[in-house]
């Protein structure tokens, strides 16, 4: 199997594994005005993803799994759109400066675990900041719930997403360090 093929693959792969992580995994907060935010550990995949894949298949695998995972859930179907913007650019980023820092060829463990959290840090922490001003935005001129609705929602989304965001980080470095011995050898750069 060439080597695009192996990423096409290993990306449906983590789409897979996000979709589930999500669906099955989340915690749901009811928010109000029929929207809900959740508190998960799907970001963590996504940053999984972008280290082994790669920023642009990682951030696609994440945005694909949980842009999925948000269509087939009634709660979070409005969401879809700004979800796989949002998803896609959490791996693009941890996956970016995972590859400048040279994650894949660091080797002592003090070194993959200060990059791998520097780079989770930097994914995360751009949704932490653009989730809810994406959200409220969305909201407010897309889906048209009013300005001072939208302000409560982003104010909720904006604490879920920086728990998540913490929860995440250290999910992301601990799954790296069980899985990046038996995964990197056979993944395509």
């Amino acid at each position: 199997m060439n080597s695009r093929s192996r990423n096409i693959v290993f990306t449906a792969m983590f789409a897979v594994i996000n979709y589930i992580a999500f669906t099955y995994g989340k915690i749901t907060i009811p928010i109000g005005a029929g929207t809900s935010t959740a508190i998960h550990i799907a970001n963590a995949i996504v940053v999984l993803s972008a280290w082994f894949l790669g920023p642009v298949y990682g951030g696609l695998s994440g945005a694909i799994g949980l842009t999925i995972a948000d269509l087939l859930d009634p709660v979070y179907i409005t969401s879809a759109p700004k979800t796989f913007l949002l998803k896609f650019f959490i791996g693009y980023i941890a996956g970016s400066v995972a590859k400048t820092m040279g994650l894949k060829e660091a080797t002592m463990r003090s070194d993959i675990i200060r990059i791998a959290s520097i780079s989770a840090a930097a994914g995360l922490g751009f949704n932490v900041v653009f989730d809810p001003i994406v959200g409220y935005l969305y909201r407010n001129y897309i889906l048209g719930i009013p300005q001072e609705a939208a302000k409560i929602i982003a104010t909720w989304v904006a604490g879920s997403t920086a728990i998540n965001a913490i929860i995440c980080v250290f999910v992301s470095v601990i799954l790296y360090l069980a899985l990046y011995k038996s995964f990197l050898p056979r993944l395509p750069d």
